[in-house]
């Protein structure tokens, strides 16, 4: 193990603030929310988005409900200019979106981005600079008033264009790496900003305070942000906007204390694209807000669609765990989940009414538009309620409880075998070759019944040692009359512990299915299935398949 010399890190130093109100605080609302997966996002592909990559993206936001998008960089490379012309030309933004744009405190920039804003009616003008101390130090080598001077230059410049573009301009000030930054250095500089822009009720200030490299627990930005929404100038009319990266892997945990603390808005992406671990995933955040009863504002109903439009434009694929949309989040293979999901499902099904409450499921499936035949899947360490579940779930069989060991066990043996999942159709053909494609050395070859007064009675003819029989026998039941009969030439010795039924398939051509329990003399128990158009059939071809199972 790789000594690593003490010192070498320190702890981040805790806020003083001791009457913090965030911990007892609620999110209540949703937060405005802006994307950044066309700038910050597409910054961080090995292969940046084409033009029609990044207008496939571009619609996929608008139909998910962002009414804030940042679409790039314009003033910093061609291909982000043309596609930002390319919004305005086709007329593709919608009255209500606000397209946002980065750029720095230098003229060339902010005259070229505002060429390409030309013909926009709202845009927000994202300006930054560096003010930690680690930046200042050992970077730009520059003291606190050059920094803010530099800040305040890039506010004039601004102004300077904004006086003759031809719609509404909102500024947005980022100190980028707030994290690393003195708050009283954060807050003076930000007060200075929002002063040199006139902020007023119609002229508010985003004051975006990102978390460009997490640094720190949660609970340390919480304490952050609220600190500076003390200490802003104007605080009602400055927006407080977040924008924390996945350095400790606690983006969405920050972002969701900075919004107990006061923040406003959101900035992030869809499915955590971004820098180095990424960015907040706008996702997860607004799904955690869905099963706290809250309107996120965005659209999810359909994540799969999300997904394929992502992949394909970022050429990254999603982890099979991420949170609420990975492909195997609603999936269980463990028995005990499987059992629990499946209880609460039956549950859910004969209380539609209620709210949420399923084992193990945070969120409905089909609320983000995922179904549930992936819910329970099969591998050798499931259990025997998983099986019973794909069962009647996908092909109609509804087991009695106490046959589930046994069909789970048939079921687990095949999978150790094979050393990985079994699909649904692989669990079917097991119950198939076990149950109606068993060795027979009892046949039935045809069965009738009559009943009289209560008491049934039956013709039974089968085969048995090569041999066929025809003989007759009474009972209080089908059943109990065929046992009757067989047991006048059939030597194997059982008892019958239980019997259950149930239709299958459509009202019009329904077949029953029966499943009998024997017990055999050495107390063994075993299952058998039955199927025909009649249940008295059925009932009897359950049993001859019980005993085929149980003496072979």
């Amino acid at each position: 193990m790789k000594n690593i010399p003490q010192g070498k890190y320190r702890p981040y130093p805790k806020i003083d603030l001791p009457d913090r109100t965030w911990p007892n605080n609620s999110i209540t609302k949703a937060p405005r929310w802006c994307s950044v997966d066309l700038r910050d996002g597409n910054q961080a592909l090995i292969n940046p988005m084409d033009m029609n990559k990044k207008l496939s993206l571009f619609a996929l936001l608008l139909k998910i409900g962002f009414k804030e998008i940042e679409v790039g960089f314009p003033s910093a490379s061609k291909v982000e200019f043309d596609f930002l012309r390319r919004l305005v030309d086709d007329k593709l933004i919608p009255d209500d979106v606000t397209i946002q744009v980065l750029v720095q405190a230098r003229e060339h920039l902010i005259e070229r981005t505002f060429e390409a804003l030309k013909g926009v009616k709202k845009a927000t003008v994202h300006l930054y600079n560096s003010t930690s101390v680690a930046q200042r130090k050992i970077v730009f080598q520059k003291s606190r008033d050059e920094i803010i001077a530099l800040a305040l230059e890039g506010v004039d410049l601004v102004k300077k264009y904004e006086a003759s573009h031809d719609g509404e301009i909102y500024l947005e000030y980022s100190p980028e790496s707030f994290t690393g930054t003195e708050l009283d250095y954060a807050a003076e500089i930000a007060n200075a900003v929002t002063a040199r822009w006139g902020i007023s009720e119609s002229r508010k200030v985003i004051i975006n305070l990102p978390a460009t490299v997490e640094m720190a627990t949660p609970n340390i930005y919480a304490d952050q942000i609220e600190w500076m929404s003390r200490h802003l100038d104007n605080r009602e009319h400055v927006i407080i906007s977040t924008h924390t990266h996945n350095d400790r892997g606690t983006s969405v945990a920050a972002t969701e204390l900075a919004l107990l603390a006061g923040a406003d808005r959101v900035e992030g992406t869809l499915l955590s694209n971004g820098e180095r671990t990424g960015n907040v995933d706008i996702i997860t955040l607004a799904l955690n807000m869905t099963t706290q009863g809250l309107d996120s504002k965005l659209d999810f109903s359909d994540v799969n669609e999300v997904l394929a439009v992502v992949e394909e434009c970022t050429e990254i694929e999603t982890h099979v765990r991420h949170p609420y949309v990975g492909e195997l989040v609603y999936t269980a293979f463990s028995g005990s989940h499987q059992d629990a999901i499946n209880k609460g499902l039956a549950h859910r099904k004969s209380n539609p009414a209620s709210h949420w409450e399923v084992p193990y499921l945070p969120i409905d499936p089909d609320d983000v538009g995922r179904s549930y035949e992936s819910i329970i899947r099969i591998n050798s360490q499931s259990g025997k309620g998983g099986v019973a579940y794909i069962l009647e779930k996908n092909f109609g069989y509804q087991l009695p409880k106490a046959m589930h060991p046994e069909m789970g066990k048939l079921v687990q043996d095949v999978s150790d075998k094979k050393g990985q999942e079994l699909s649904s159709e692989e669990i079917f053909e097991i119950f198939n070759e076990n149950y109606f494609g068993v060795k027979e050395h009892v046949s039935l070859i045809d069965f009738t019944v009559s009943s009289v007064k209560g008491i049934s009675k039956c013709t039974l003819t089968y085969l048995y040692n090569d041999k066929e029989i025809v003989a007759d026998g009474e009972g209080n039941g089908p059943v109990d009359a065929c046992k009757d009969a067989l047991m006048k030439n059939y030597t194997n010795e059982f008892s019958i512990n239980s019997y259950f039924e149930h239709s299958f398939g459509n009202k019009s051509s329904a077949k029953a299915i029966a499943y009998i329990e024997i017990e055999t003399g050495d107390t063994l128990s075993c299952f058998g299935v039955g199927a025909d158009n009649d249940i008295a059939t059925a009932s009897v071809k359950a049993l001859f398949c019980a005993l085929n199972r149980a003496f072979n």
